[in-house]
């Protein structure tokens, strides 16, 4: 009988150590800011003509057509990274390297003061969707795929650690990324909209 108690407290001991390989809080975080930045896409180009999506405020500036098939053709490429990421080996020596919190990165990729230069593959004119309506089913269908596997996965994103042009971020990190990302753009999309010689 003590042998039997024993084992039964052994069981309910690891039962307790056997945790979720992200807090719920983190989950939750993820889920609502991915579902908060999709969002913010759908509402800014609804409704807009084709003259509203293709005003450019400067030569050298981008339409709102082209923001959005940047995000839709980074979304997919974010996955894809992360994916990779968190099939490679967990390599949790490498938490140390890691430069930013959660708040910082996403404050950083936000930060539209600071312009980066793309890559030239997410360059507008080099990406595949024919119109906003296409990449926007196309960030649609990714962004539905990447919330779902945030609600429901049990890989250890922050014992994956990858090099990304950032930094060193770990996989629940790239995941604040590609949400943070749209926000980035869906500003983008907003100061086109407020440029004066935004078509009526």
């Amino acid at each position: 009988m003590k042998r039997v108690f024993l084992l039964a407290s052994a069981i309910m001991m690891l039962s307790f150590l056997v945790v979720d390989p992200i807090s719920k809080k983190e989950r939750n975080y993820a889920a609502k800011f991915l579902k908060e930045t999709e969002k913010g896409v759908k509402d800014q180009i609804r409704g807009l003509s084709e003259a509203q999506l293709k005003f450019k405020p400067a030569p050298d500036s981008w339409s709102i057509e082209e923001c959005v098939k940047h995000i839709a053709a980074s979304e997919e490429m974010f996955w894809q990274m992360m994916e990779g990421t968190v099939k490679s080996p967990a390599n949790p020596e490498k938490r140390g390297e890691i430069g930013m919190t959660d708040d910082q990165l996403i404050q950083a990729i936000g930060d539209r003061s600071t312009k980066v230069k793309t890559n030239e593959k997410l360059m507008p004119e080099n990406l595949k969707y024919k119109d906003t309506d296409e990449a926007f089913e196309s960030f649609k269908k990714d962004r539905d795929k990447l919330m779902e596997y945030v609600k429901g996965t049990k890989d250890e994103l922050r014992n994956h650690v990858a090099t990304t042009p950032v930094g060193m971020l770990d996989s629940y990190q790239l995941i604040l990324f590609t949400a943070a990302h749209t926000n980035r753009h869906t500003q983008q999309i907003m100061e086109v909209k407020a440029d004066p010689n935004f078509p009526k």
